[in-house]
């Protein structure tokens, strides 16, 4: 089965969020229009504690873009973002959501972030959705939403580590681009991983 992951397409990341993305929004009609295609649909949701330590307002003296040291891994602070039950932290209503079988929610420790899907970034703790894939057979997953550099880089990388065949939807995805050229480097990494960037276009 071939399954696709919705990642952290939440009201936060869009344009004029709290950590908006650029252009992110534009992501969302690519994600409605693939989601037919797939056996299984998932998504993901950033669902920060309001105290979580990745947030740079937790730091004093400390600004958006800082890094520190959390839970044992290099972390950038961020501003504060996704906290659980704000409707920064929801779905876009653009989103059509009736083809997402479940959503599984990364970030809830406050004492260290999580990027990817599958893991916290210091992969000590699963988010489960590594083992429920597996239990419902999928074999290739495909991957679009924010952002390339962060939440889908280290996602598509953990999916491999998983053994799944993995994809990125090129149109489906936006990057967050702290330094101009980081999207572009997390494709480059991620082919490196064995990952296949593909277009939209190509999966009709």
């Amino acid at each position: 089965m071939t399954a696709l992951i919705l990642v952290d397409l939440q009201h936060d990341f869009m344009p004029g969020g709290a950590l908006g993305v650029p252009d992110g929004n534009q992501v969302v009609p690519v994600a409605n229009q693939v989601q037919p295609l797939f056996g299984l649909v998932v998504a993901t949701r950033d669902w920060h504690p309001p105290d979580h330590g990745s947030f740079a307002a937790q730091h004093p003296g400390r600004k958006p873009g800082d890094v520190i040291e959390l839970g044992g891994q290099p972390q950038i602070l961020w501003p504060v973002h996704c906290v659980q039950n704000t409707p920064g932290a929801a779905l876009v209503a653009a989103l059509d959501t009736r083809r997402i079988d479940r959503i599984f929610y990364k970030g809830t420790d406050p004492t260290i972030d999580s990027y990817s899907a599958f893991f916290d970034n210091g992969h000590r703790r699963s988010t489960g959705l590594g083992e429920y894939l597996q239990q419902q057979g999928v074999t290739d997953v495909y991957l679009a939403g924010l952002a390339t550099d962060y939440c889908v880089k280290y996602s598509a990388l953990d999916a491999r580590r998983f053994g799944f065949r993995t994809f990125v939807i090129l149109d489906g995805c936006r990057g967050v681009n702290l330094r101009a050229n980081d999207s572009a480097a997390a494709i480059e990494e991620m082919r490196s991983a064995g990952v296949e960037i593909t277009p939209s276009a190509d999966l009709a």
